[in-house]
């Protein structure tokens, strides 16, 4: 029976001490692409294997602790120090992704983005509001696509355009509007103005490895 309870902490301890060993490995290479670049890396890594509970994974994207932390690393740098921001992400939540890019593109100092696998929807949204993206051979960047639910906002405002029935429109319970097509156009438009809006001079360039 202790054997039995010695292999259960141990088990459960595992995942604990690989994380640990995996953030303290991070940080010695951060040190040294920070010394080497003379600039500030910040990381926004969301990797299914890195997170678990006793060997059960669990799923990471964007969301308010990533903006939160982001943000505090870049106000608590200096202005003219440059930013390596290195991205590996499926996306997240529209508010924390547009939180980021936001600082991203007002800061002063020169901000590369750094894309050595994916970066999709909100990850390709801070990968555009930076000066210059640096991509492996085959990293890949995704569409913008914000999400109300499980729905694209754009499926959402193409069903509202084309069909005006109350399923759209209105909720069933209580009779009043139902918003949702007009917060899919609200969430689509503030994207689409923040993109275009960005000029040719701030638009970023992108370099392969």
């Amino acid at each position: 029976m202790d054997i039995f309870w010695l292999f259960f902490m141990l088990s459960a301890l595992q995942p604990i001490i690989q994380q640990k060993l995996l953030e303290a490995s991070r940080k010695r290479l951060i040190r040294l692409i920070e010394r080497d670049r003379k600039s500030r890396v910040v990381l926004l890594v969301h990797r299914q294997e890195t997170m678990s509970l006793l060997g059960f994974p669990l799923f990471r994207y964007i969301d308010i602790n990533d903006s939160e932390e982001v943000l505090r690393a870049i106000h608590m740098t200096d202005p003219e120090i440059p930013v390596d921001l290195v991205l590996h992400t499926p996306g997240g939540l529209v508010l924390a992704a547009t939180q980021i890019a936001r600082a991203i593109f007002k800061r002063k100092g020169k901000v590369t983005v750094f894309v050595p696998h994916y970066a999709m929807s909100g990850g390709t949204l801070l990968a555009l509001a930076a000066d210059e993206i640096v991509m492996c051979e085959y990293a890949v960047l995704g569409p913008v696509d914000p999400q109300l639910g499980e729905y694209p906002a754009a499926s959402i405002l193409k069903r509202s355009t084309k069909n005006r029935s109350p399923k759209w429109t209105t909720d069933i319970d209580s009779g009043r509007p139902s918003g949702k097509s007009d917060r899919a156009n609200a969430t689509k438009r503030s994207m689409s103005c923040w993109l275009t809006n960005i000029p040719p001079t701030r638009r970023p360039r992108c370099l392969n490895l």
